[in-house]
């Protein structure tokens, strides 16, 4: 079985493609997404926005209004999509991550880079990149049905965040779970070098997209 941590909406998002594509997932959201207080810097400064989640759209707020005039530069189709829904122009969808966006973008740019408290860290090349954290995501612990779950033959992990690999693993220890029956499918490396050890196996996509994440998870169940 195949369990998502993601919090909505990329939870529902993950579970309707793992349905597209034959596969049993159950949702076990181990966050929840949050919005926080920010400051806005002057437009003017700036020649596009930099956003590598779609909660940076959905919970960026009022202060969002003061860049309507910038091009998106977005991580990947949903992203792109939300900042569409909010009235943005989109001028690049990305499909390897914010550091590919990035380095595909010839003319030096100056970014405003909205997104969470933890963030990817980047490189900026021959661009410059000012960051606002506009939203949190808070842990959750592990329920008593989630630890149910778990415990059922060898669950399949998938984790789209550090973050998410250092909470599940804490969790996993403190109601006393056995890493050694878990397969972890992680979005990247750095996600699976965040997971720790002792885990039955732990793999990376080929690509930090959730088909990619999906198929790894499929190749390990089966």
């Amino acid at each position: 079985m195949i369990f998502v941590l993601r919090p909505e909406p990329g939870l529902q998002s993950t579970l309707q493609l793992a349905r597209e594509m034959g596969l049993a997932a159950i949702g076990m959201p181990l966050f929840e997404v949050m919005p926080i207080a920010w400051d806005t810097p002057d437009a003017g400064e700036f020649d596009a926005l930099l956003l590598g989640s779609a909660n940076a759209v959905r919970h960026g707020g009022k202060g969002l209004e003061a860049y309507r005039d910038l091009p998106v530069h977005a991580v990947g189709k949903a992203t792109a999509e939300a900042a569409r829904e909010a009235g943005f122009t989109v001028a690049t969808v990305g499909e390897g991550g914010l550091q590919a966006v990035l380095d595909a973008n010839a003319q030096p740019t100056r970014y405003l880079r909205l997104g969470g408290v933890e963030t990817v860290p980047l490189e900026p090349g021959r661009h410059t990149i000012a960051k606002r954290a506009v939203y949190e995501v808070r842990p959750l612990p592990i329920t008593g049905s989630a630890q149910i779950g778990l415990r059922t033959g060898t669950p399949c992990i998938l984790l789209h965040s550090a973050a998410a690999a250092r909470h599940f693993g804490a969790e996993i220890d403190r109601v006393g779970l056995a890493r050694s029956a878990m397969h972890l499918a992680c979005i990247g490396p750095r996600v699976a070098d965040a997971a720790g050890r002792g885990w039955a196996a732990v793999s990376s996509a080929a690509q930090p997209n959730d088909t990619a994440l999906l198929a790894l998870a499929r190749d390990m169940c089966h």
